[in-house]
């Protein structure tokens, strides 16, 4: 897939050639919406992906004569897509070639924002992270020395609070000095595997500079030949082959790298373990002193529900009874609401009868418009209205008390085994609930 093919794909809407195409990032519930909307005000474009029914949102940003164009784009924790929101982030940081990506994180939980970080400056290097929060994180007695970290990172991290528009100018700021450096000075983060693993790279790097001459980022393709999945796999290499499609190319470097990891007699899946547990550590040492808790044990309340709700011994027990508390109050308390609504919905029906015959409206146009259309929305609204005010709001407790991404963690290995995550375990639950 070529570049015009991806613009195709997805048409970005640009006023001028000189608008700056900024690619905004970030995990789910960090604070990302409410960035893009502090930026673009109601100068957005909504839309939907091609092929996808996932919306896309693009809004224009003037600042110091500059026009921006910010895409944001779906929330995910990884690159590595389980997802069709995912997939769709990842495919546009990696292949759309947008001018910049600014990372928004949530600094009241940095370490958990950082494995995107460091996936994305793989790919990317003129990147900014932008930590939101600030206020939550002082709230909770945290204090984040951002210089520190970007002097680790090498790219502009910036602390802003977007729901109050603290800070927001500092992006446009941090842009600015990534875009003063050529994308070949910019000198990011360097991750050093295992020396197993790093031998590895070196001989796969060798095999692409073979096939790929002009190709650039040699070491984060070669690394994602031995820890992306397969789908991911075939969108790199629909664009390393954009001109003629070659299959056989692409079956030849796999032939090759298998070869190669036959030959140091490694497992594909002790490499991907190693390769995800040195990005982890990496995470760790990296705040390691940006981020101080002023207050002991600031979050302790989180981790101890988290040890409770995902124990191995109590988290599906209580998983369990939990929500089949909720499905039961579903079902049971909607039933004295359906009864009434029902009762005061067909005694209204006989009452237009009587109104309509009085009038003398013809039979048929009774029969259509009181025992057809009107029997059908009343049957409707008195059996589908009661659980779904009663479901919803419930479910809404528990996503405002972060108790469903706790079900999701937990119900995750289960799903994995049907090649899903535990993430379509919330919608299947929405799904019971609207039943």
């Amino acid at each position: 897939m070529s570049q015009n093919e991806t613009e195709k794909e997805f048409i970005l809407q640009k006023k001028s050639p000189d608008d700056k195409v900024i690619a905004l990032a970030g995990n789910p519930n960090v604070g990302k919406s409410t960035v893009f909307n502090a930026l673009t005000g109601l100068k957005q474009h909504t839309g939907n992906w091609s092929g996808k029914t996932i919306a896309n949102a693009q809004g224009y940003c003037v600042y110091r004569d500059q026009r921006y164009l910010f895409v944001d784009i779906p929330g995910c924790y990884s690159l590595m897509a389980h997802s069709t929101e995912e997939e769709v982030a990842r495919d546009f940081i990696c292949f759309s070639h947008p001018d910049a990506v600014v990372v928004v994180c949530d600094a009241t939980c940095l370490e958990r924002n950082m494995t995107l970080v460091l996936q994305i400056l793989e790919v990317e290097p003129k990147t900014v992270v932008c930590v939101n929060l600030m206020d939550e994180a002082k709230k909770k007695g945290l204090k984040l020395d951002l210089t520190l970290l970007q002097q680790r990172l090498g790219v502009p991290v910036i602390g802003i609070s977007a729901r109050s528009k603290t800070g927001l100018d500092q992006i446009f700021n941090g842009l600015q000095i990534i875009w003063e450096k050529d994308s070949q000075s910019i000198t990011t983060i360097h991750i050093d595997y295992e020396k197993e693993v790093e031998e590895l790279i070196s001989a796969i790097e060798t095999i692409l500079i073979e096939e790929f001459p002009d190709l650039a980022n040699t070491r984060w393709l070669s690394l994602r030949l031995l820890d992306a999945e397969p789908e991911f796999l075939a969108s790199i290499f629909r664009n390393l082959c954009e001109n003629s499609r070659n299959k056989e190319k692409e079956i030849s470097i796999f032939n090759k790298v298998e070869k190669e990891v036959a030959q140091r007699k490694l497992n594909i899946r002790q490499i991907q373990d190693s390769i995800a547990y040195t990005n982890g550590q990496k995470a760790s040492e990296l705040l390691d002193g940006v981020v101080i808790g002023l207050e002991r044990e600031y979050n302790w309340k989180d981790r101890y529900f988290d040890w409770i709700f995902t124990s191995k011994w109590l988290g599906f027990p209580i998983m369990f009874l939990l929500l089949l508390g909720i499905f039961w109050i579903t079902m049971i308390g909607a039933n004295y609401p359906s009864e009434i609504l029902a009762k005061g919905l067909f005694f209204l029906e006989d009452r237009l009868e009587e109104c309509f015959l009085w009038m003398g409206l013809p039979n048929l146009f009774i029969e259509a418009l009181v025992h057809g259309i009107y029997r059908v929305v009343a049957w409707v609204v008195s059996v589908m209205l009661p659980p779904m005010a009663i479901f919803f709001p419930l479910f809404t407790i528990l996503e405002d008390f972060g108790y469903l991404p706790r079900v999701a963690f937990n119900l995750d290995r289960c799903f994995h085994c049907c090649k899903a995550c535990g993430k379509q375990a919330l919608t299947m639950m929405m799904d019971v609930g609207n039943l």
